[in-house]
């Protein structure tokens, strides 16, 4: 997979693809990611890429001429699958829909920033949008960061052990069972017996059970 960053601020986005699963991710050659920054495409002086809104209002517009000429670059090296413009009233980021992404091979992020972005960008330019929920950042580079690391684990060969994925909360509509690890014993806070009884197929109906009253409990709406 290869996923194209476009940003007003590249160092706000580096560092979590610098550790941990992420980074072996990209060091395997699983995964390329690369960071454009918009500011590169500008034409206008200083490198502004902003303006004031047409008809007034607070707030500054990230203008189109600069997301047009980085897209179009980009577009003359290869074909994109997505170019996703990260903004709060897309639609809300889910376990399906990562899974779906997880499978393309090609896709640009568009961050946001300011009071947004020409409108024309997303009639024009963009084939999706995204929210990861009904809040609003400062801009969308910690929203592409949590795109990224909800499809990259998916792809296979990421994760060293792929079946863990398959277990993730919301994969079947339910929340994960609870989990627990050694010592079995700390400050009379037993693990349940079940678990280190060694009987999987029991092992594995309580694991059944529980996601199902964790997920009755917490989130009956996944359930509908």
């Amino acid at each position: 997979m290869r996923i194209e960053i476009i940003t007003l601020f590249p160092e706000l986005l580096k560092s979590p693809f610098e550790v941990s699963i992420l980074k072996r991710a990209i060091e395997s050659g699983t995964v390329q990611v690369n960071f454009h920054d918009i500011r590169a495409f500008s034409t206008q002086k200083q490198k502004k890429v902003d303006d004031y809104p047409f008809g007034g209002g607070a707030g500054m517009v990230m203008m189109i001429e600069p997301i047009d000429r980085c897209i179009e670059a980009l577009k003359k090296k290869r074909d994109y699958d997505a170019i996703i413009y990260l903004t709060p009233d897309g639609e809300t980021l889910n376990q399906k829909s990562a899974n779906h992404y997880s499978t393309l091979k090609n896709i640009i992020l568009l961050c946001g920033h300011y009071k947004g972005v020409d409108h024309r960008v997303r009639d024009y330019l963009i084939t999706k949008e995204i929210s990861i929920g009904d809040f609003v950042l400062s801009g969308g580079e910690l929203a592409a960061a949590v795109f990224c690391d909800s499809v990259i684990r998916l792809i296979p060969g990421v994760l060293g052990n792929e079946s863990s994925a398959l277990t993730d909360s919301f994969q079947d509509n339910l929340l994960a069972p609870p989990i627990y690890t050694r010592p079995a014993k700390y400050k009379n806070w037993e693990v349940p017996e079940i678990l280190t009884s060694g009987n999987t197929p029991k092992v594995e109906q309580w694991r059944d059970n529980k996601a199902m009253e964790r997920t009755k409990k917490l989130r009956p709406d996944l359930l509908k």
